[in-house]
């Protein structure tokens, strides 16, 4: 499904590894958590999140973040985690204080997690496939 800029615009856009194990928790943690259904996700490697990623300068063959769109800016790494932060229920808010570290530390963090999500969570070889419940959350 194609989103017009004013659509991305209207709803934050989580885009995610769609075959790491990692990301398809987190993915199911904000869906859990996010009960006015604000978040909608896509898979990087599906086309929606190959053209979004070029359309945000980012390269469509790198899966070592994910990234989110927010009112038309993108963000990675720990800085997509903590605004993610932010769109959640109390307490989850809270962790946003952490943005005052500064982002290298911060991503270094992230990196290392990054680096090793395959070996210490595990990965698919197709994305995740969302329940009927779920899918209109999705954008593929």
């Amino acid at each position: 499904m194609s989103q017009s800029p004013e659509e991305l615009q209207e709803k934050p856009v989580v885009l995610i590894d769609g075959v790491c194990h990692l990301c398809q928790g987190v993915t199911k943690f904000l869906i859990k958590r996010d009960k006015k259904a604000r978040l909608r996700f896509c898979s990087m490697q599906s086309e929606s999140g190959q053209r979004l990623l070029s359309e945000g300068g980012l390269s469509p063959a790198s899966f070592n973040t994910f990234v989110l769109i927010e009112e038309g800016r993108y963000y990675s790494r720990s800085t997509a985690a903590l605004r993610l932060a932010r769109l959640l229920p109390f307490p989850w808010p809270l962790f946003y204080v952490l943005i005052m570290v500064p982002r290298t530390l911060r991503d270094a963090m992230y990196n290392l997690i990054a680096r090793n999500r395959y070996r210490w969570f595990g990965k698919d070889e197709a994305c995740m496939i969302p329940t009927r419940e779920i899918r209109d959350r999705f954008l593929d």
